[in-house]
């Protein structure tokens, strides 16, 4: 398959059984469900991830602008990956395949290794862990510094959630963020400004269908845990659940998303523990010591 060895884990829950696949490439969360209900765009075994589905971003996520950014002084020129906006996006990991570490009936932890180069000459091991649970899943990264010198990391997760056969655009977005970031036409950060009162003010719930967003926000306000929530029409609820190292949050709401059922409008929930252009700003952006081992964790909740 092009994404690889699929790992399949399941457990039984009061809502029925927990189940998830993740794939060898780019440790994509490909499907996941609870009680029969789809809580993720999956995509055919015979593609990759249609726009990043599902898959880990580090050592960096989001865009860095024209993938240029000063160490010590030089200019460090990162492979272009974005070709049409000339950025370099989503980090090293994208194409590359993970090693299995652990498994077992209700987990996978995987591993893959950052190894130095254009731009980015660092040597960084880095694992995830994908573990069911009652209420839904929960996901572990880890990133340790193999190199001599401090090296900069961020990381993100681009799960693009549903909620069972409900239509995307039938759904209510629900998160408090104080700030959102404005982009130019490359979508690269340009300012922070305040969400409050604006129609990216989230807090009080916006429907899906009326949103047209590939926007990063900041000041995340997770209460309880809570980053953001989708609900359905009906009463069910999909909460993204992160813990304080994830401070943002990327908003995307595509209309041409080739869902298992024909194009339609979808929507990327993407925690991130550092800001668009990190590497240039420093939002969010952790420098880790030789040996060092940093750690964040996000995950999903279901209520039918």
């Amino acid at each position: 398959m092009p994404t690889g060895t699929q790992y399949i884990i399941s457990r039984a829950t009061e809502q029925g059984e927990a189940r998830a696949t993740i794939t060898e490439l780019a440790a994509s969360l490909r499907e996941f469900s609870i009680g029969g209900i789809d809580l993720v765009e999956s995509y055919a075994e015979s593609q990759t991830p249609p726009f990043a589905d599902g898959i880990v971003l580090a050592p960096w996520p989001n865009r860095i602008e024209d993938g240029q950014w000063m160490l010590k002084g030089k200019t460090q020129q990162l492979d272009i990956t974005e070709g049409d906006r000339n950025n370099a996006i989503h980090g090293l990991l994208r194409n590359t395949g993970y090693t299995l570490i652990e498994r077992t009936a209700e987990s996978v932890t995987l591993g893959a290794t950052v190894f130095p180069q254009h731009g980015y000459p660092f040597h960084i091991a880095t694992t995830v862990r994908y573990e069911l649970g009652e209420s839904g899943l929960r996901v572990t990264h880890t990133a340790t510094n193999l190199s001599d010198d401090e090296a900069p990391f961020g990381l993100g997760a681009h799960p693009f959630f549903k909620i069972g056969d409900v239509p995307t655009g039938e759904l209510t977005l629900t998160m408090t963020a104080a700030t959102r970031f404005e982009t130019d036409e490359r979508l690269n950060p340009t300012d922070e400004v305040a969400v409050a009162g604006t129609e990216f003010d989230l807090s009080a719930g916006r429907v899906v269908g009326d949103l047209d967003f590939d926007t990063a926000f900041g000041g995340i306000d997770a209460a309880d845990g809570v980053a953001a929530r989708l609900t359905a029409p009906h009463g069910s609820e999909l909460r993204v659940m992160v813990d304080e190292s994830f401070g943002f949050v990327q908003i995307f709401t595509p209309r041409n998303f080739p869902t298992l059922s024909g194009t339609a409008q979808a929507i990327a929930i993407e925690p991130t523990t550092a800001a668009p252009n990190a590497f240039n700003t420093g939002r969010g952006l952790v420098w880790l010591a030789p040996e060092q081992t940093y750690s964040a964790a996000w995950g999903v909740e279901f209520t039918v």
